[in-house]
């Protein structure tokens, strides 16, 4: 394997707080039902208007509009008070990669520009040679495209490539491009969820992935 494609949100930052803070805010801001932590962390990892879509089922367009406008803004100032962080051993663990001769790239859920900032803020975007938000595609997780134009854009054939996430969605997508799947359990889904949708690897911590990858 050559080429590594990274999800964000449970794989290398975690965010579920943010992300969480920022739902039930926003479903108090509209006068929504405010729903359980874990129904909210179910949807990480989905496009944002799938997400309420899929929290608020029967919601029409224009509704599901003013959620993800709402949410945005709110996140923006909720990223002040509760700054998120790498999970343990991952800025590391990146370097060990890069250094091993890997290409390390990004395909997220998240829209580019926070995708961006918080590679930066993270202090990690020295390390990813490409990224790509759910801005950049036409066809969000679990459809191969994030994967598929990676490979493009690499010249790299799938068996060459690993898909890594924390979400059955992620490991979806790799599959269906033909690529290889790891998945963690550390993020928003558990060992069996990551199993049931195909990993071909599971880990507990960033940092195994350097124990199935190629010195």
């Amino acid at each position: 394997m050559k080429l590594i494609i990274l999800d964000f949100d449970g794989t290398l930052g975690d965010t579920r707080a943010n992300i969480i803070l920022t739902m039930t805010d926003t479903m108090r801001s509209l006068g929504l039902p405010v729903l359980p932590d874990g129904d909210i962390a179910a949807t990480i990892g989905l496009p944002l208007e799938k997400s309420f879509a899929t929290l608020y089922p029967g919601m029409d367009a224009d509704g599901i509009a003013r959620c993800c406008s709402t949410y945005r803004a709110t996140f923006e100032r909720n990223r002040r008070i509760l700054v998120p962080s790498l999970f343990p051993g991952v800025r590391e663990t990146l370097a060990e990669l890069k250094d091993r001769g890997y290409v390390l790239t990004v395909a997220s859920s998240r829209r580019s520009g926070s995708l961006g900032d918080f590679l930066v803020d993270m202090k990690i975007k020295e390390y990813i040679s490409y990224v790509l938000g759910a801005d950049n595609v036409t066809k969000a997780k679990p459809d191969p495209e994030p994967v598929l134009m990676t490979l493009r854009a690499f010249d790299c054939p799938p068996e060459d490539a690993l898909v890594v996430g924390d979400m059955p969605v992620d490991i979806l997508m790799g599959r269906g491009a033909g690529a290889r799947s790891c998945g963690v359990t550390y993020g928003n889904s558990t060992r069996a969820e990551l199993a049931a949708a195909g990993a071909d690897y599971i880990i507990d911590s960033f940092p195994e992935i350097l124990g199935i990858l190629p010195k």
